[in-house]
């Protein structure tokens, strides 16, 4: 841009555009460190487009405090927990330079934080302006009695030392200017000899009223700050001081005023202070340099001259070697200082790694103590695990003793499997113990914090919700029980089913027995009770998947009652009990709620007298309800309401009778369930029949279960799948859920992985023998074990014969 003038002969004068001003400020997060940024605003944002960068420097992070209040090197901590500190440190520091950035936004100033990390104060400040070229520096100070001064303006010395040639630092106290260090000089410079430079010319006399808060004086390479009265009390002695010496060099033609001054542009200004501390000031080259000196003495009034007489005094080599006799004194008295706070700072650091020392030696003999406990407590199972065993024995060989010879015989003969019994006890005590545990949190999140969304059911025992525990979608049932693992029934349900494997059986995944919660398998298709009613209009099951799921209960429950060494009886069979899967294969549910047959004589092995009554009206065995006697052939008639509801979809109530009747009189196609498909007459009338038998009054017309039940059912089964081949005959490719998820191909031998999803055995070994995650989801596997799935290998091969 070029303006001309008329002035100067039409010269041209060329004007550059206004250029970006960098100024930099150090704070600390202290009171002074405001002012300093309040003056810096005022300062230089009227000169022209300015950014500051302000400055903060905080220590490396070496130390990492515990919750006991001691510190521990970092070098020792896990290092997710040395980065969670660090970042805690750093969020602090960057909220400390909030308010600083606040003041510069409201004055519309640019503005950058920059979050330095260094032990070194000075050195990282005086990094940072040579990396960027800053040319101001502005610093705060505090201005208090000479020890605080002392101490606090250390930094800002060390600073002003550090900082390059080219930089100007203004040390900033209370909101005033205190000193500036020039760019061009190693010396300080104060505020009145910068305005008095900057407004006068050089050949303009100036005398210094004013003294700064802070005062440095530079000797070879090291700045030395000292205390000084304040700015009003300095103010208030140097315009006395003026005028005596005024009155002393005055003439009598003279004017009012006196102006001292010298050639040499040098200005002596004395004041006595409290301290008598002697202030001496000189200017060159158009800069005024201040210096201040501690004295031991102070001026006798008498032995005081003019102004002029001391200057020329000052010139002698006499003063000059007192006056760095002086400053070697005072510089031999800082180190002295320096060194008694290092020794101070060694010591306080030596305790510090002391308690430090204790407080891992606490924590590691405290893991110790709990290594010990438990050490001990197995010690004791082990112990009282022996003593069990050596009482065992012995009654044994007192058996043994007082046994005839017929009865030593009977006793050889049953000992086998009275051992064997012995053994699948202990096995199923070990797998009893080795469920999976889940903590309170880890059920709360898995659904929601009981979100009524998530909702399955509600039953007379508990509620039962949706969960996703690791990808994996469960059922956790919250028993209504206070108790918790008190609970009977609660401690029955982890018994058996930590026990008992079976493919109609609910699979239990674990368990939080503090509170009450089951975990189970999830079955997709709900229960049997929803399907039968169309619950949200799912579709109908058709007749020969009823015929299938007659069976797979029967089969459940022939497993249940030839369990070993006691049998066990279900005793609440109903629909809402049996759950279907996602291809809608029947398990049952609610195991727990059995009873245990203890093994007495031949008699009561089948049956349980004045037991509570527990189950569903409708499906209760009438002789249970008479008498209070359970026996396995109680859940045969529960086996029998069921089939009947699986033939015509009505209420149990009286179900009997409505069927009885109608096969009586003729119209017994008419109380099918239509929707179920065209239901083949002869096969479903003589499973009609049979689920009548089962629901015989008494219970010895009830058939039983082994021998006349379950083979009538399987040729039923048989008809059945015959009849769902021919349906499903127009299909080529064979279904979905038929294919290997790694082969890609039907699978031979279905096994089912703790990821939920089921794969041919060869294939799923051979990914786990080589990989501990998911071939579906990759995600890690909680365990290896691997379960067959007896019911899709089943239907694969019957899929298969049919394509054959």
């Amino acid at each position: 841009m070029e303006i001309e003038g008329a002035a100067g002969g039409g010269e041209v004068l060329e004007m550059e555009a206004p250029s970006v001003s960098t100024v930099a400020i150090a704070v600390n997060g202290s009171k002074t460190s405001k002012h300093a940024v309040k003056w810096a605003l005022d300062k230089f944002v009227p000169e022209g487009r300015v950014l500051f960068r302000i400055l903060h420097v905080r220590p490396t992070i070496k130390m990492v405090p515990t919750p006991m209040g001691n510190f521990i090197p970092i070098t020792q901590v896990r290092e997710d927990v040395a980065t969670a500190y660090k970042k805690e440190v750093e969020w602090q520091a960057n909220n400390m330079l909030l308010p600083y950035k606040k003041m510069c936004a409201h004055r519309k100033v640019e503005a950058e934080a920059v979050l330095l990390e260094s032990d070194d104060v000075a050195t990282a400040i005086s990094e940072e302006i040579s990396k960027f070229n800053v040319c101001k520096l502005v610093l705060g100070s505090s201005s208090s009695i000479f020890r605080r001064k002392l101490k606090g303006s250390k930094t800002a010395s060390k600073i002003c030392e550090c900082i390059p040639s080219f930089c100007t630092a203004y040390v900033v106290s209370k909101g005033k200017l205190s000193s500036v260090h020039s760019a061009t000089s190693d010396n300080v410079d104060t505020p009145d000899s910068i305005s008095s430079s900057t407004v006068s010319s050089p050949s303009s006399r100036s005398f210094s009223s004013s003294a700064p808060s802070e005062w440095g004086d530079t000797y070879g390479s090291a700045n030395m700050s000292f205390n000084q009265p304040s700015l009003s009390f300095q103010r208030d002695q140097a315009l006395a001081n003026t005028k005596k010496l005024s009155n002393r060099t005055a003439s009598p033609s003279g004017s009012g005023r006196s102006e001292i001054s010298y050639h040499d542009d040098t200005v002596l200004t004395s004041s006595h202070s409290v301290n008598s501390e002697a202030q001496f000031s000189s200017s060159s080259s158009g800069n005024s340099i201040y210096k201040s000196f501690h004295r031991d003495h102070s001026f006798d009034n008498s032995d005081q001259a003019s102004v002029s007489d001391i200057a020329t005094n000052l010139k002698h080599s006499h003063d000059q070697d007192y006056l760095k006799l002086e400053i070697e004194r005072l510089r031999v008295k800082l180190r002295h200082l320096q060194k008694l706070n290092e020794l101070a700072q060694s010591e306080s650091f030596g305790h510090d790694q002391k308690l430090n020392k204790l407080g891992i030696q606490s924590i590691e003999d405290e893991i110790k103590l709990k290594e010990i406990e438990l050490t001990e407590e197995k010690v004791r199972r082990l112990i009282r695990k022996k003593e069990r065993e050596e009482q065992e024995i012995a009654r044994r060989e007192d058996q043994l003793k007082n046994g005839s010879a017929e009865s030593e015989g009977k006793q050889s003969n049953v000992n086998p499997e009275g051992d064997e019994n012995k053994t699948g006890e202990r096995i199923f005590g070990r797998c009893f113990d080795e469920y999976n545990r889940y903590t309170w949190e880890e059920i709360q999140a898995s659904t929601s914090s009981f979100s009524e969304d998530l909702m399955i059911g509600r039953g007379s025992y508990g509620t039962v919700y949706k969960a996703k525990f690791h990808h994996t979608v469960a059922a956790v049932k919250i028993l209504n029980s206070p108790e918790g693992c008190g609970t009977q029934q609660l401690q029955q349900e982890l018994e058996v089913l930590g026990k008992i494997r079976h493919p109609h059986l609910l699979l239990m995944l674990g368990a939080c027995p503090e509170h009450g919660c089951l975990v189970y398998e999830y079955m997709e298709n709900g229960s049997l009770d929803d399907m039968l009613q169309r619950k949200n209009n799912t579709a109908p099951l058709t007749w020969f998947d009823r015929f299938r799921i007659a069976w797979e209960v029967a089969t459940a429950l022939m497993f249940l009652h030839s369990s070993k060494p006691e049998p066990i009886i279900h005793r609440d069979l109903k629909p809402a009990n049996i759950l279907l899967d996602r291809n809608l294969v029947s398990k049952i549910g609610d195991v727990g709620l059995s009873t245990l047959l203890p093994s007495m004589d031949q008699y009561l092995s089948t049956m349980i007298k004045n037991t509570a009554p527990v189950g569903t009206f409708c499906y209760i065995d009438p002789e249970y309800q008479r008498s209070g006697v359970v026996s396995m052939k109680s859940d045969v008639y529960a086996l029998g309401i069921v089939i009947l509801q699986l033939l015509t979809a009505k209420s149990p109530m009286g179900i009997a009778h409505v069927v009885e009747t109608a096969l009586e009189d003729g119209h017994f196609v008419d109380i099918l369930d239509a929707a179920a498909g065209q239901w083949p007459l002869n096969e479903t009338q003589e499973l009609a029949v049979l689920a009548l038998k089962c629901a015989e009054m008494r219970r010895r017309d009830r058939p039983d279960l082994s021998d006349h039940i379950l083979p009538a059912l399987e040729r039923l089964k048989d008809v059945a799948t015959k009849a769902r081949e021919t349906t499903l005959n127009g299909q080529t490719a064979p279904p979905s859920h038929f294919i290997c998820p790694i082969l890609q191909e039907v699978m031979i031998d279905p096994y089912v992985a703790s990821d939920g999803y089921t794969y041919d055995r060869k294939a799923i070994e051979l990914w786990l023998s080589m990989n501990d995650k998911s071939p579906m989801t990759n995600l890690r596997l909680p365990h290896k074990s691997l379960i067959p799935n007896h019911s899709l290998r089943s239907a694969i091969m019957d899929w298969r014969s049919s394509k054959s």
